[in-house]
């Protein structure tokens, strides 16, 4: 009962506020400790427990990790745009890091299967292919002049 409500507070508080699931998913895998896997958040620990708050992270991760790892590429390009503009980062900026960094990596939670993990990193680099593209200037066809 307790993982529950946590789960409704830290959706209804927190990520409903955060546009995008890429900005969620974003923010949920930074609740999580690399060294160790646990999921940490005091607010939620405080109000229920440390072991429902971990316990809500990790369903709400796994939930939104699915959903894009499912999308379209059309909807993960329309993620993608949305998470760039509502954090203010110019798509060149979020691009050329992101294909540097690969920081999307990080995100699958824990118990992610390596097809879907693996999927979900080709998927994201054809996106920021498809938006790098965006960016290039179109060439002139003669038959446009």
């Amino acid at each position: 009962m307790a993982v529950e409500t946590a789960r409704e507070d830290l959706q209804n508080r927190t990520l409903a506020k955060l546009k995008g699931n890429f900005a969620r998913l974003i923010y949920l895998a930074s609740t999580r400790d690399y060294t160790t896997g646990r999921y940490q958040h005091d607010g939620l620990a405080n109000e229920f427990s440390p072991d429902a708050a971990a316990a809500a992270l990790t369903a709400c991760h796994q939930e939104i990790f699915q959903s894009l790892a499912t999308s379209s590429l059309e909807d993960l390009v329309e993620d993608l745009e949305v998470y760039a503009r509502c954090n203010q980062i110019e798509m060149s900026e979020l691009i050329g890091t992101w294909e540097k960094l690969q920081p999307y990596r990080i995100t699958p939670p824990m118990n992610c299967g390596p097809l879907t993990a693996e999927l979900f990193t080709s998927n994201v680099t054809v996106a920021l292919a498809i938006l790098r593209s965006r960016l290039l200037p179109r060439e002139r066809h003669p038959q446009d002049a």
